[in-house]
């Protein structure tokens, strides 16, 4: 257990990972030591571990879900190797079940600006979820991002700003998955709802004195918004707009990054905006560009459907 306990301290504190992550990290490496059972690291084998693959695969349990748990067991057990209380590493050349290739569900353009160009009045909070919905859509930010953000960069003692907004220079700054920090710009129409947002917050203060003024984001008692007030405003947001698919954060981010790519064609751009890691994450995006074009085909095309 102290091996476990140096393991998750090394993700905390060396590469940033948010304290959900090392929940999951902590789950699945408990399911590891039952694996141990009354025996010693250096005892664990290679057909321990594809034994408990295809145990678990025969029990449905989820492909993505055998990865991840693999995933961490091989960087914990990298780790005993590294500190010479095992040798080989036995989970490293042990595979999870192929998964199946799912495709990023986007919104089909004038579904996006249906739900961002809505009017909102002057109210506290569908001012709040118009400027939300635009940023969401200008940026790409994860749910964590978006909820995160400060109205501006803070530094003061105990408390250090992740993600911040800096209108004048229209960008927000956030930290994403990994600790990785990256700046992505606000599009036009997403800093005029959040210039009129900035207007009706600044106002709405006034009334209340005992406020966090720290998070772009207020909640009607004046707290940062939580992740699943936002998930739910946004969801009834698009239900009162009569868009017919489940909208949530991540589904603005997904439309964010194909539309954008289909525009552009770089995917490398699109990438860092994302801030993903790897570009082959982002490749996933060129082919639901190709489903969108394939469907047009289908559609459009004389020669396109066989006739019976």
């Amino acid at each position: 257990m102290e091996a476990l306990a140096r393991y998750l301290a090394r993700l905390r504190f060396e590469r940033g990972y948010s304290p959900a992550t090392l929940k999951n990290y902590q789950h699945d490496l408990n399911l590891l030591v039952e694996l141990l059972g009354e025996r010693e690291w250096a005892q664990l084998e290679e057909r321990d571990v594809r034994r408990w693959v295809a145990d678990a695969t025969r029990a449905g349990l989820a492909a993505r879900t055998i990865a991840r748990r693999l995933s961490a067991w091989r960087g914990f057990l990298d780790q005993l190797a590294t500190e010479g209380a095992i040798g080989a590493n036995p989970a490293r050349s042990v595979s999870a079940p192929r998964m199946p290739r799912r495709l990023p569900k986007a919104l089909a353009p004038d579904l996006a600006v249906r739900l961002v160009a809505f009017e909102p009045g002057d109210a506290f909070e569908t001012v709040r979820d118009k400027a939300m919905v635009e940023l969401l859509y200008s940026t790409g930010l994860r749910l964590a991002e978006l909820a995160g953000l400060d109205l501006r960069y803070c530094d003061e003692p105990g408390y250090r700003s992740a993600c911040w907004l800096a209108l004048a220079e229209s960008e927000v700054t956030v930290r994403g998955k990994g600790g990785k920090s990256r700046t992505v710009p606000v599009g036009a129409a997403a800093r005029t709802a959040l210039e009129h947002w900035l207007a009706v917050r600044n106002t709405w203060l006034e009334g209340h004195q005992d406020a966090d003024l720290r998070p772009l984001f207020l909640s009607s008692r004046g707290r940062r918004l939580s992740h699943r007030a936002i998930q739910v405003r946004i969801k009834r947001l698009a239900v009162r707009l009569g868009i017919p698919v489940d909208v949530h954060p991540h589904v603005l981010r997904h439309s964010f990054a194909s539309h954008l790519l289909q525009s552009s064609g770089d995917l490398r751009a699109v990438q860092e905006l994302l801030g993903h890691a790897s570009i082959v994450t982002t490749q996933v995006y060129t082919a639901l560009d190709f489903q969108r074009l394939a469907a047009v085909y289908d559609a459009a095309h004389p020669r396109a459907h066989r006739k019976g």
